[in-house]
């Protein structure tokens, strides 16, 4: 009898114990497969529209004037750190982030005119090569990398808007509403650059400067005017990227440079001077990049996004939406 007793004293513990074991094995399990890939999905796009809004004006840039801009990184962390300064900094007018945000592409695109203007267009005009344009590109890149290190620091800042919110579910994933908004703002503005490319005549020039810069100017076209406009839009995209970017990361004084080979690989992949392939490619390195964190550490997102890209090269080598170009 006592035996009996001490059982059924007993059992009804042992009984929750299994139960709060079981509850315990269920919540350390987390959120199931499919949801975890639904989470990257949603991540991988964000991350990929965000590189494609910088990566268009740099395929602009090769497009019209066939330069590889390796200053271009540096134009999306301007574009960041000067809204910073707009909306955070204490020796700054303190705006709200929207305006902040439009002083800076505005900021972005006379950056861009005035390095175009000054620098570009008289070395162009002394018939500079391209190997040497591109060496010039690189110590630009280093001039205005640390400029920006001396004025912002090393220290990494936020946002004084949107920092903190609440995700909303979206089934088994969720995305917060600040994220939500800049995935559809980014996917508004490509598609206010791919209209302004089909249906403006300075979107028909600048295709047609892409296409063949002297049967363009033979032409009637003004390719000055064409070139100034296409640093000045891509100043401003990269301006609005580094926004976009640092609203949902963190502003460092190198985080255009970190971001700058994510974005040659979704210009490479998507096709060499065609700004619609730099959108496909960059969404796709986006979505790649942040896939591969299901299956493989998160300091490697970057080299799988890269494997692929070499990988469509070696079947595709001109890019996925590229021309096929006869060589000699």
């Amino acid at each position: 009898m006592a035996a009996l007793a001490l059982f059924l004293v007993t059992a009804p513990a042992v009984t929750a114990a299994a139960q709060g074991t079981a509850q315990g094995e269920e919540v350390a399990r987390g959120p199931t497969f499919g949801a975890r890939a639904l989470q990257a999905l949603l991540d991988g796009i964000q991350f990929g529209v965000i590189i494609a809004i910088c990566a268009v004006g740099l395929s602009l840039i090769f497009g019209t004037i066939h330069l590889i801009n390796f200053a271009h990184g540096e134009l999306v962390t301007i574009g960041a750190t000067f809204a910073f300064f707009l909306n955070v900094s204490p020796s700054g007018p303190g705006w709200h982030l929207v305006p902040a945000t439009l002083a800076a592409v505005a900021f972005g695109a006379l950056l861009g005119a005035a390095i175009d203007r000054g620098l570009w267009r008289p070395l162009r005009a002394r018939g500079t090569g391209l190997i040497n344009m591109f060496i010039v590109t690189i110590g630009l890149s280093l001039l205005l990398r640390h400029l920006v290190l001396v004025l912002y620091g090393t220290r990494p800042g936020s946002y004084a808007e949107y920092d903190i919110q609440e995700a909303i579910d979206l089934g088994p994933a969720g995305i917060t509403p600040r994220d939500l908004t800049v995935t559809l703002l980014a996917v508004a503005t490509l598609l206010g650059v791919a209209a302004l490319l089909q249906k403006t005549r300075i979107g028909t020039a600048i295709r047609a400067v892409s296409a063949d810069r002297d049967l363009a100017e033979a032409s009637g076209i003004a390719v000055k005017r064409v070139v100034l406009v296409v640093w000045m839009l891509g100043g401003a995209l990269a301006a609005l990227g580094g926004v976009f970017f640092g609203l949902v990361e963190v502003i460092t004084w190198d985080m255009g440079f970190k971001l700058l080979l994510l974005m040659f690989a979704g210009v490479i992949l998507g096709g060499l001077g065609s700004a619609y392939g730099a959108m496909v490619g960059s969404l796709v390195i986006g979505i790649v990049a942040q896939m591969s964190t299901l299956w493989f550490p998160v300091d490697l997102q970057y080299a799988w996004a890269l494997l692929v890209l070499i990988i469509v090269l070696l079947v595709r080598p001109q890019g996925i939406l590229g021309r096929r170009e006869r060589v000699g």
